[in-house]
Order: structure tokens, then sequence, then C-alpha cells
């Protein structure tokens, strides 16, 4: 009679399938964390990059309109007070009934 507490060669095979599975699986999951933390790397220095652009680009833009409007002659600051302050009556909508 087989001793009981001896495993046998099946269970042998079973084991040594579920522990190489076991450690496929724990390989994957370092694997997947290693990719998350690279992409999360990378959007954050892309995000980083993209910020620091528009700060120059706004900077840029406030130059600009600073300049633009210091070369605006006195008529022409005037003349754009006059058209904005110039508004039109909302539109009339005639009912019958």
């Amino acid at each position: 009679m087989a001793n009981p507490a001896a495993p046998n060669n099946a269970e042998k095979n079973a084991q040594k399938f579920f522990k190489k599975a076991e450690q496929s699986d724990t390989l994957a999951k370092r694997s997947r964390k290693k990719e998350r933390s690279d992409h999360a790397t990378k959007t954050a220095k892309l995000r980083e990059l993209r910020l620091a652009k528009e700060t120059v680009d706004k900077a840029e833009a406030d130059k600009q309109a600073a300049a633009k409007s210091e070369a605006m002659t006195d008529a022409q600051r005037e003349k754009q007070r006059k058209r904005a302050a110039v508004v039109k009556p909302a539109a009339r909508i005639r009912m019958t009934y």
C-alpha cells in the first residue's frame, strides 16, 4: 500500500506546474508595474515640458500685446474706445397673437 504522507508523481508535477505559473505571474506583474512607472514618468516629463512651453508662449504674447498697445497712437486708442462704446440694441421680436 502507498504511503499517504509521501506525495505521488502527479502531485509533484502539479506542484511544479503551479509554482512555475506563480513565478511567471509575479514576473508579469513586475513587468507591468515597471511599464506603468515608465509611462507615468514619461507623462510627467511631457506635462512639465508643455507647461513650460505654455508659460513661455504666454509671456511672449503678453510682451507683444504690451508692445502693440505702446505703439498705438492716441487717435487709434480713441477709435478703439468709441468702437467698444457703441452697443447695438437687442433685436426686437414682434409677436402676434
